[in-house]
């Protein structure tokens, strides 16, 4: 079966939002959108250094087969991160140390999977950044086909072509292209109360005092 691809025009952020989310770490991310649009837990990095802030070029896999990822890396941009629906699969890895090499020399920002990949310790030392839902040395078939920048589901969410991916050593957080200038809005004031509560605490006062939790009280 042939791999299908969306013709559509990919839609980009300007730089200065994508500059204004490289601090942002993905906690904040989320919490700017009501403490929602974080993946599943178990979309993990694997190693806690690794991070990205890069639009999404999304793929959609047949589980166990990866023709379609192999199709989606060779079609992207630089500086965007691949982000792979492989339907959660995880005893067959979609991806590993040969399109971690590839993907680094187009200059890909990294790969968000809800599956597996193997390869582990020299994606780790090539330092691509890749987040995964499991790892197994089992390696993957081809030619059943996928589908190219359409809407998926990933740890969880949904994910759009040209959607925000923050990640960082907590996981993954997803905003929608449409928000991302209000969630960076909204990201900012989190961070600087967050500056006002530390100095609160280094003054002497509590976090339970900034963030109003209420008095303890006695047992009788």
């Amino acid at each position: 079966m042939a791999v299908r691809r969306h013709q559509i025009e990919i839609p980009k952020l300007p730089d200065t939002v994508l500059a204004g989310f490289q601090d942002v770490p993905a906690a904040v991310a989320s919490d700017a959108q009501d403490r929602g649009w974080a993946m599943q837990a178990a979309i993990s990095p694997l190693a806690p250094t690794m991070r990205i802030v890069a639009q999404a070029r999304t793929v959609d896999c047949m589980a166990a087969d990866n023709s379609a990822l192999h199709a989606a890396i060779a079609l992207a941009e630089s500086g965007q991160v691949i982000v792979c629906d492989a339907k959660g699969y995880v005893d067959n890895a979609l991806f590993g140390g040969l399109l971690a090499k590839s993907s680094t020399e187009r200059g890909l920002a990294g790969l968000v999977i809800d599956g597996a990949v193997r390869d582990c310790a020299e994606i780790i030392e090539l330092g691509y950044p890749c987040y995964a839902r499991a790892v197994t040395p089992r390696g993957p078939h081809k030619g059943f086909g996928g589908v190219i920048d359409g809407p998926v589901a990933c740890g969880g969410l949904p994910v759009h072509p040209g959607d925000l991916i923050v990640a960082d050593a907590d996981g993954v957080t997803v905003v929608p292209f449409a928000r991302a200038e209000t969630v960076l809005e909204a990201a900012n004031a989190i961070l600087a109360k967050e500056a006002r509560a530390l100095e609160t605490v280094a003054n002497g006062g509590t976090l339970a005092e900034v963030y109003g939790v209420p008095d303890v009280e006695d047992i009788v």
